[in-house]
């Protein structure tokens, strides 16, 4: 899952998170959404949605 932004804020004591270049690619949690996100990933590639794939910075 490299090359994705994870973008997340707290809204009432909860974590709420995206990634950028996927907005259908939503969680929320109690706790940090790293693992929550890469397992809403696989859910979205399983499902055989597209999914772009990230650009990679080299450099």
């Amino acid at each position: 899952m490299t090359g994705f932004t994870l973008e997340y804020w707290q809204d009432d004591g909860w974590y709420v998170g995206k990634l950028r270049e996927l907005p259908n690619c939503f969680s929320q949690g109690e706790t940090l959404l790293e693992e929550n996100i890469k397992e809403v990933y696989t859910l979205l590639l399983e499902d055989e949605m597209p999914v772009p794939t990230p650009n990679l910075l080299t450099g």
